[in-house]
């Protein structure tokens, strides 16, 4: 069974940063491709940041794109979520989740992840 562990989320005020970490545990594979998504009150579940199975395309959604960055660590089952910059609107719950496969068209869809996270809160004050 693969885990998923986030840390890193908090509060801090509009302009500043905070760095997310995700990691895999358990019975996983080598190299996973991994994703952001985040659940703001009231809103639906939203895209947020994603890499490939190889590592060398990332994708934003656009209202992080320049702010946010996502890396993939050394052990290809870890990455974390620089984010920058922060915005009142950035206040949301930040889940980290990964493929179970390795390709798939569309990393923004939500149903291509299997693994999930808890979720970790971060709040932007104005």
């Amino acid at each position: 069974q693969v885990h998923v562990v986030e840390s890193g989320g908090g509060l801090v005020q509009a302009g500043g940063s905070l760095r997310l970490s995700c990691s895999l545990t358990g019975r996983t594979f080598s190299r996973y491709a991994m994703g952001w998504f985040r659940r703001a009150p009231g809103k639906d579940r939203e895209f947020v940041a994603a890499f490939n199975w190889d590592g060398d395309m990332t994708y934003y959604s656009d209202s992080v794109k320049g702010r946010f960055t996502i890396s993939r660590e050394q052990d290809e089952k870890s990455n974390s979520l620089q984010m920058n910059s922060l915005k009142p609107e950035d206040t949301a719950i930040y889940y980290c989740a990964a493929p179970a496969g390795r390709y798939y068209s569309d990393y923004l869809n939500p149903d291509n992840y299997d693994y999930w996270g808890q979720g970790t809160q971060v709040t932007v004050s104005s």
